[in-house]
């Protein structure tokens, strides 16, 4: 199975547009794709109940196209940790209970490509005893780090990559994303820190992402490849 957890070196990394950028290369190249947001807080009321914008991204790659509620079965108001959110709502979150939701999904929903995002960063709690880098680790998928472009980037992204690979999971490539304008237009600087990050990270870089006046996933998707991935062909 070609799925992938997609994490950040933080909030606001880039994270979202990363995975629908992915989701979007691989429609492109003719792959059925599935992206899934498990928990999501900071979403809007709608008639249709409570919607993420960054679940919205991912279920507008997904194709064929899926409900909502598939994407994220977990949805809350605050814009504030998910273990939070969830409490202020009565819920409890669990990795058992996640992984065994994802696990069904997949079964009903057969794609060439799944993409799973956690929130926030690979440490971010689920609840008072799990982390988003326990579910990756209970459904053992190989992890996608998304590197924030900007200053502390290098030491953030190190340090996910030593978390990721401390926790037993492969880390199967990166993506950068300029989400600091100012700091990608140093252009010698910016370079010198993507060659640092290429040297140290242990894993291909999928592609980086420039600073975007309108980011969106087909923008994004331009500077994007799949191809150091190893994907399995499609059954």
């Amino acid at each position: 199975m070609n799925a992938y957890f997609v994490t950040g070196t933080n909030t606001d990394a880039g994270k979202t547009l990363a995975a629908s950028a992915l989701l979007c290369a691989a429609r492109q190249q003719g792959l059925s794709t599935l992206g899934l947001k498990p928990v999501a807080s900071g979403s809007d009321a709608t008639p249709e109940g409570l919607r993420n914008a960054d679940a919205l991204a991912l279920q507008a790659q997904s194709a064929p196209a899926v409900s909502y509620e598939t994407v994220n079965p977990y949805a809350f108001a605050p814009a504030i940790a998910p273990h939070l959110a969830a409490m202020e709502a009565g819920c409890t979150l669990g990795v058992d209970g996640l992984a065994t939701t994802i696990e069904q999904t997949f079964s009903h929903h057969s794609r060439d490509f799944y993409l799973i995002e956690g929130a926030g960063g690979w440490r971010v709690p689920l609840n008072e005893g799990e982390d988003f880098a326990d579910l990756a680790a209970r459904l053992n998928t190989p992890v996608i780090l998304t590197v924030g472009l900007t200053l502390g980037c290098l030491n953030h992204a190190r340090l996910t990559a030593e978390a990721i690979a401390a926790d037993g999971l492969p880390l199967a490539g990166w993506v950068g994303s300029a989400t600091d304008a100012a700091f990608a237009a140093d252009a010698p600087r910016f370079r010198a820190n993507l060659e640092l990050l290429e040297a140290r990270l242990g894993a291909p870089c999928l592609g980086v992402i420039p600073h975007l006046d309108a980011p969106s996933a087909e923008a994004a998707a331009r500077y994007l490849s799949l191809s150091r991935l190893t994907l399995k062909e499609p059954a």
